[in-house]
């Protein structure tokens, strides 16, 4: 396995985000010839499945910028600088749906595309749901939406959802 492993020579910062930082970067490869490597460096992320005591599925449907789409997913957001998953997931959770979880398990960590980032989303299935009062960041707007599964099926079937992290979360916890 080590000769697939390429070796890092130089690296810059090309931009510097609030969300994200993309670099520019030279390295060996294992035949010893140097090429170069663009990836965006992220914080990390959770996504959260929480269902209701009846069973139901809560989604939320937001506008996507960088797709032009709106689109409906699980509940989902960034980790703050030293934030624990397990506290951004509840976070999250209670922010964009109002709801907060007793019961909350950490079902996988995923890289999303580690062709040219380093994000990874660790994905939860929250249960106990008890409803508070949601609080959105001021500049996110969504609406909350509930799903029976055979809804969430209908609409994984015929492209109405098709993130690829809700589709991944709803399919590890049984959805």
């Amino acid at each position: 396995m080590s000769d697939l492993v390429e070796k890092p020579l130089a690296s810059k910062i090309v931009f510097n985000g609030n969300l994200l930082n993309v670099f520019s970067d030279q390295v060996e490869l294992p035949n010893g010839k140097k090429a170069s490597r663009e990836y965006i460096k992220h914080p990390g992320a959770v996504a959260i499945v929480p269902i209701t005591k009846e069973g139901n599925i809560v989604l939320v449907r937001q506008y996507r910028y960088p797709i032009g789409k709106v689109l409906l997913e699980v509940p989902a957001g960034k980790l703050d600088k030293d934030e624990l998953p397990d506290k951004c997931a509840l976070r999250e959770l209670e922010e964009e749906t109002g709801y907060v979880a007793n019961n909350l398990k950490k079902m996988a960590s995923i890289y999303t595309t580690p062709g040219f980032t380093d994000e990874i989303i660790h994905l939860y299935r929250a249960e106990d749901l008890i409803f508070s009062k949601p609080s959105p960041d001021e500049d996110e707007f969504l609406d909350v939406e509930t799903y029976t599964k055979e809804e969430i099926k209908e609409m994984i079937a015929d492209g109405r959802i098709n993130d690829a992290k809700s589709m991944l979360a709803l399919l590890l916890a049984g959805i």
